[in-house]
């Protein structure tokens, strides 16, 4: 009598090792989405509105305009990173950068560790003020109460998220796996920092504090392997700065007081 056949075994899918080539690609692909998502926007605006519909010089207009391009660019990026890590490597976006879910516990104090961190930036800023110019280059874009609540909601809700699947998913992995784990964090930092430099005026000061954010907000990714509690950390961070700034402001009706 034969014996019984066993059924197959499936071998399981490894992890990714997202490489430098991977993170390259995903930029390029942002690059090109903007461009796209803002042709086509200016086009349907022109169409719809004529062309002086948009002026250049007004901020208020750049942000109603231009959040709306960078929310589309940001959503085709993801989409790609999404394809790209199913194509080539057979695993689902989330596996691919360690996404990993914090339990309920991390995530509160992923969201308060945030907090702290947003008072701890406007206490160096305070300590700092001497060397931080008086109006930055961001601050135009919050000229309005409706512009203000564009941004806080695009800053809380979307940037923490597509800035740490890039910076913290895609790049810090690939950097720390070629040059160590100490060169990845500061590097990814120093990258992180570069990303926000013209809104701040190429001020040292204030770029300090961002790449000291960004050096903690790496710290967590590499402590935890998790994006998801860097992310949560981010948001509670941004969370923190917009709440003190919408009551500073008068619920955003009195923004000459930033």
């Amino acid at each position: 009598m034969l014996p019984p056949i066993e059924p197959a075994r499936v071998a399981a899918i490894p992890d990714p090792t997202l490489n430098l080539v991977d993170t390259l690609l995903t930029l390029l692909a942002f690059f090109v989405a903007f461009i796209f998502c803002g042709l086509a926007v200016v086009l349907v605006v022109f169409m719809v509105r004529g062309p002086h519909a948009i002026d250049p010089k007004d901020p208020a207009s750049a942000v109603l305009l231009g959040l709306p391009i960078q929310l589309a660019a940001y959503l085709l990026t993801v989409a790609f990173m999404a394809f790209y890590v199913q194509s080539k490597y057979g695993v689902g976006l989330l596996r691919a950068v360690r996404w990993n879910t914090p339990t309920r516990n991390l995530a509160w104090l992923a969201l308060g560790g945030g907090a702290v961190l947003a008072l701890g930036s406007q206490l160096g800023g305070r300590l700092l003020e001497r060397w931080i110019p008086k109006s930055m280059p961001i601050e135009q874009f919050f000229s309005t109460p409706k512009s203000a609540y564009m941004l806080a909601a695009f800053g809380i809700l979307v940037a923490p998220l597509v800035e740490e699947l890039f910076f913290r998913g895609f790049l810090y992995p690939a950097l720390a796996r070629r040059l160590g784990q100490a060169a990845g964090i500061g590097l990814t930092a120093f990258l992180f920092t570069i990303l926000h430099a013209s809104q701040l005026a190429f001020s040292w000061a204030a770029l300090l504090l961002i790449f000291l954010v960004g050096t903690v907000l790496t710290l967590v990714r590499a402590r935890t392997n998790s994006v998801a509690t860097g992310v949560l950390v981010h948001m509670g961070y941004n969370f923190t700065l917009f709440t003190m700034l919408f009551f500073a402001t008068g619920h955003f009706h009195h923004l000459e007081n930033m």
